[in-house]
């Protein structure tokens, strides 16, 4: 007991937001490790390598154009502008926070695809003849999905933490991520392709998770600067258009060449339009005199795309992928009208973002129409080469049944939320020690904590102070009179 009294002491300390030190501290040491670890472990693989040539011949290979570079690179261009546009940009709603959220989204990103890469490799690309990463193209995707789940999370303390505990967040949110990854997809031999498992599931959780280590009984202090104002809703409105019309090529990127590709971007597309239409049918009727409220259109018309996800390349057929998307419409705005705030008062979790109605719930949703979907599947909807090809059973999973898989989805999903739940409480014991530069309570969701603002800017909120402190003046003197 005097141990937790004492940490809790420990962490109630006094705030300073000064991180001159630490935050390049941090950069250049953890730049300068990934170029050391890079330099021992990392190598092109044999697309990507100038022995080439020589493989195409080996393998009877006819064309160039069969490099896996012109499958895979336009699906990695769109997930590449959903990690760094669309991500930093729908957390740009706050009014005083804009530089913060695509700043720091920025950093986080380039620290975490380079991490992933490492991580991700010593568990799926390690060749054991001579200890070095082959990665390619694939690698490249697979390292943006990987630092997805960690931008999912910084949803969830966005205007609250540190530069400097965003990248320690990121480091271990790397790390768990590569192990439940591969638990589920290799262990487990769950199917995931759009991660609403992997991806949502784990990044929701691990972020709410540490949002609740990290709550702030006097966050109200900085409600003047919690909301958003007009031209901050049009710019995260930017991001949620770039989100929503890449997330087909995010759900379909690493799939099979051919019918599950394709069957996995249909999917998404479809589930997507029918999330927008129940949406705006919610919030506004919800809403006093049925007015729209822009955080659902920005957020909850994303859901269908996360909930699609796991089945995106299975037989889910046009109509259910509709019936996905209409659904999640519908829960994931309730969440923002009620969910959010009953989880702020009663479990003491300050979700800025509101990533439990965007990506925690409908990562789980996900989850379960691809245990649902999988363990229904037939040989008669698939074919026996279809079930096979979809579901990889091959090798040591060679004499797995559709009903079993659908168990292992079960399981895939309940290790996702673990491990998030698990490492998040972990990384948040952490991130509560009082050396990270975070802001107080009184001064969050605001840039000039670690941003230098334009003089324009400054002056702009001085002239503006000074106009309302004159009416104040004359209408006092009004009333005396």
């Amino acid at each position: 007991m005097g141990c937790v009294q004492s940490f809790r002491e420990i962490c109630d300390r006094q705030k300073n937001t000064n991180v001159r030190l630490s935050l390049p501290a941090v950069c250049f040491v953890w730049q300068t490790a990934m170029i050391i670890l890079f330099g021992v472990f990392i190598r092109y693989n044999e697309e990507s390598d100038t022995h080439w040539v020589e493989h195409r011949k080996a393998n009877n290979i006819s064309s160039d154009i069969e490099n896996d570079f012109y499958f895979r690179y336009p699906s990695f261009q769109d997930v590449h502008v959903m990690i760094f546009v669309g991500f930093g940009f729908l957390m740009t709603f706050l009014k005083r926070y804009s530089f913060g959220a695509v700043g720091f989204n920025f950093l986080i990103a380039a620290f975490g695809l380079q991490w992933a890469l490492l991580m991700q490799g010593w568990f799926h690309s390690l060749d054991y003849t001579d200890g070095k990463i082959k990665i390619g193209v694939e690698n490249l995707i697979n390292a943006d999905f990987c630092v997805a789940g960690c931008l999912i999370a910084y949803g969830a303390v966005l205007g609250k933490v540190s530069p400097v505990q965003l990248m320690v967040m990121t480091l271990f949110g790397v790390t768990l991520f590569a192990v439940e990854e591969y638990i589920i997809l290799n262990l487990i031999h769950a199917r995931d392709a759009g991660g609403s498992m992997v991806i949502h599931t784990f990044g929701g959780y691990y972020g709410l998770s540490i949002s609740w280590m990290l709550y702030r009984p006097n966050l109200d202090q900085s409600s003047r600067l919690q909301g958003s104002c007009y031209h901050s809703d049009v710019f995260a409105m930017i991001g949620t258009l770039f989100l929503w019309m890449f997330w087909p090529s995010f759900n379909s990127a690493i799939t099979d060449h051919g019918d599950g590709q394709h069957r996995a971007a249909i999917n998404t597309y479809l589930a997507l339009a029918s999330t927008v239409l129940t949406t705006v049918a919610i919030s506004s009727l919800f809403q006093k005199h049925g007015k729209l409220d822009m955080v659902h259109i920005q957020n909850s018309t994303l859901a269908g795309g996360v909930a699609v996800g796991t089945a995106a390349e299975f037989m889910l057929m046009p109509y259910g992928s509709l019936i996905v998307g209409f659904c999640c419409g519908i829960i994931s705005t309730l969440g923002y009208i009620y969910l959010t705030p009953f989880m702020e008062k009663h479990l003491k979790i300050q979700d800025t973002c509101g990533i439990h109605n965007l990506h925690a719930m409908p990562g789980v949703i996900g989850g379960i129409v691809g245990a649902i979907t999988a363990a229904a599947a037939t040989e008669s909807v698939y074919g026996r080469e279809g079930l096979v090809n979809t579901f990889d059973f091959e090798g040591a999973f060679k004499d797995m049944v559709p009903t079993r898989q659908g168990g292992h989805q079960a399981a895939g999903l309940c290790v996702a939320i673990c491990f998030g739940i698990g490492g998040g409480i972990l990384v948040g014991c952490i991130l509560r020690l009082p050396i990270w530069g975070d802001a107080a309570d009184d001064n969050c969701f605001d840039d000039e904590s670690y941003w230098e603002l334009p003089e324009d800017e400054e002056i702009h909120l001085t002239t503006v102070f000074l106009v309302m402190h004159m009416c104040y003046s004359h209408t006092k003197q009004a009333m005396q009179a």
